[in-house]
């Protein structure tokens, strides 16, 4: 099964991607998880993603594409994944089309102010990744992670 799920961030499709990938053990593959990933190598590529990033750029279509081609050519997706997040524009979607396309894709809608309000309040813990709301999925202890007891952080793409 090759799914996509498509919408604005905090829509919730990182979170539906991560439920149904753990309940049909496929991976979870976010294109924002694969550019902090690179970024956090501190390659040449993260460092050029970073710079992209940091002026509120949006990656060129075709460093998105071959990040996402390089990662679905790795074993573990022989019985399908979960896309989030890409494609996001028209040549993303063609090549997708071309190396791996899916068999269904889900697009998640939310108003510009839900969004932000969502966003706002969002919370990843900087050590494990797991995600926490301040209002709606509050950890049990402010500030620190359930599962690790990491700092919570609120991401630069996060902040208003």
């Amino acid at each position: 099964m090759k799914l996509v799920f498509l919408g604005p961030p905090g829509s919730g499709k990182g979170t539906a991607a991560a439920k149904i990938a753990r309940s049909r053990s496929l991976p979870h593959i976010s294109t924002g998880d694969l550019f902090r990933s690179a970024v956090a190598s501190e390659s040449e590529l993260g460092r050029s993603i970073r710079g992209i990033l940091d002026a509120g750029g949006l990656v060129p279509d075709d460093l998105t594409i071959a990040l996402v081609r390089d990662r679905l050519a790795r074993d573990d997706v022989r019985q399908g994944f979960i896309l989030d997040g890409f494609p996001r524009t028209l040549p993303q979607a063609k090549a997708l089309a071309l190396f791996a396309p899916p068999d269904a894709v889900l697009c998640f809608m939310l108003e510009d102010r839900e969004i932000v309000k969502r966003l706002s309040g969002r919370r990843v813990c900087g050590s494990c990744g797991r995600i926490f709301h301040l209002v709606d999925l509050p950890p049990a202890r402010a500030g620190a992670c359930d599962a690790c007891g990491g700092a919570l952080v609120a991401r630069e793409d996060d902040r208003a």
